[in-house]
């Protein structure tokens, strides 16, 4: 008797792993908010190579992930001299990838291109540029940008720009003016035009009720949180996720631990003080801070991860989400490569299948679950295509 009951309670679990792997593997996915290259750049390394130990990502992890649509990151910080020519070294990186591999990803335009690669079994790229000084206060960079495959732009990083005010500026800062100027506003606007997505990820509060009014096409918010939840200045506070159901835009769930359990910050902070000397030691051969930073977390990899909160906390903003929004108005942006820690069991893009399991098991249905996985994201990025 014990013997077929075992039997059972093997083959159900076999089923039930079957069962939510062929829902992801059925979804469109999409990540809109992946730092890959940049880290490639820092770490010099090729992303098309074995990266298991290195990185959050590499190719063959993105397919074994079950991703069909990659939105990569092109970043900088704030200090960074010549940004737009960064960006297009970021871009160069990607395209190159591509070529190497014609038959493992393509550098896609629009939907349409997108959902034909995918049939085709490749994984369809795109750009999102994160931080709108890599344009260097030129709309014609802007155009460039999108011609090379550019999808989405955040508005600011962390730092403000001369035309729209950051998160992090707006809370820290006494600014004589916030929000989006007139050249910010014709940012915006031209961004629609374009079919370009604008990005509320990391703007100011002020900036980001001026970008709603502006905006004529749903936005997107690529990796962000809820505030309630976890209050942050990156996070959304809810009338903030309020205005972006109502806008018929989209929220992408950040992965970073920093912003979604509120306690974690003074964790890492304790954990990056005790490693000080080697953070500073890497910084001093040109590396940028979060990289140095990255670095140092995989090496103390068993103390990094007693810091990581659960999986469920991150199911948390989901829920919480949709609660105020609807299902119809979330995704998953997980900024991996570019963040130091992520929940528990969520250690590499490998483990986004976790992801749909979760979301099972707390109810959700496929059809939700498709929504949720790529979905959405779809539903934003074809409105945006839309030139009228």
């Amino acid at each position: 008797m014990k013997a077929v009951l075992w039997l059972s309670l093997c083959i159900s679990s076999v089923v039930n792993a079957q069962h939510f792997i062929n829902i992801h593997q059925k979804a469109k996915m999409v990540d809109t908010h992946n730092d890959l290259l940049t880290a490639v750049i820092e770490k010099n390394l090729l992303m098309d190579g074995d990266l298991r130990g290195k990185t959050h990502s590499d190719l063959k992890r993105f397919k074994e992930a079950g991703v069909d649509c990659q939105l990569f990151s092109v970043w900088c910080d704030g200090e960074k001299q010549h940004p737009y020519a960064w960006a297009n070294r970021e871009i160069d990186t990607l395209y190159a990838v591509a070529a190497r591999n014609p038959d493992k990803i393509a550098i896609v335009a629009n939907s349409k291109q997108a959902f034909k690669t995918i049939k085709d079994g490749k994984i369809a790229a795109m750009f999102g540029v994160e931080g709108g000084h890599m344009i260097e206060n030129d709309i014609n960079k802007l155009d460039s940008l999108y011609a090379r495959g550019v999808r989405y732009m955040t508005l600011t990083w962390n730092n403000s720009t001369n035309w729209a005010s950051s998160a992090m500026a707006e809370s820290t800062q006494a600014l004589a003016k916030k929000g989006l100027t007139d050249f910010g506003i014709q940012v915006v606007q031209r961004m629609n035009k374009l079919g370009m997505l604008v990005d509320l990820s990391h703007v100011g509060e002020q900036t980001f009720w001026d970008a709603i009014k502006t905006t004529t096409k749903p936005v997107l918010v690529s990796h962000s949180n809820a505030y309630t939840l976890c209050p942050v200045f990156r996070n959304l506070k809810d009338e903030q996720i309020k205005a972006v159901a109502q806008n018929g835009g989209v929220i992408h769930l950040n992965f970073y631990s920093g912003f979604v359990d509120s306690g974690f910050k003074k964790r890492e902070i304790a954990f990056m003080t005790s490693h000080a000397k080697e953070i500073d030691s890497l910084k001093q051969t040109g590396m940028q801070q979060e990289y140095a930073m990255s670095i140092i977390t995989a090496k103390y990899q068993e103390e990094s991860n007693a810091l990581r909160p659960p999986l469920s906390a991150l199911l948390d903003h989901l829920d919480y989400i949709v609660k105020i929004a609807g299902v119809d108005h979330v995704g998953v942006g997980s900024d991996f490569d570019g963040i130091t820690s992520s929940p528990q069991q969520l250690d590499d893009v490998t483990n986004y299948p976790l992801i749909t399991k979760a979301l099972l098991e707390r109810g959700y249905s496929k059809k939700d679950i498709y929504k949720i996985m790529g979905g959405n994201f779809w539903r934003v990025l074809v409105a945006n295509e839309k030139t009228k």
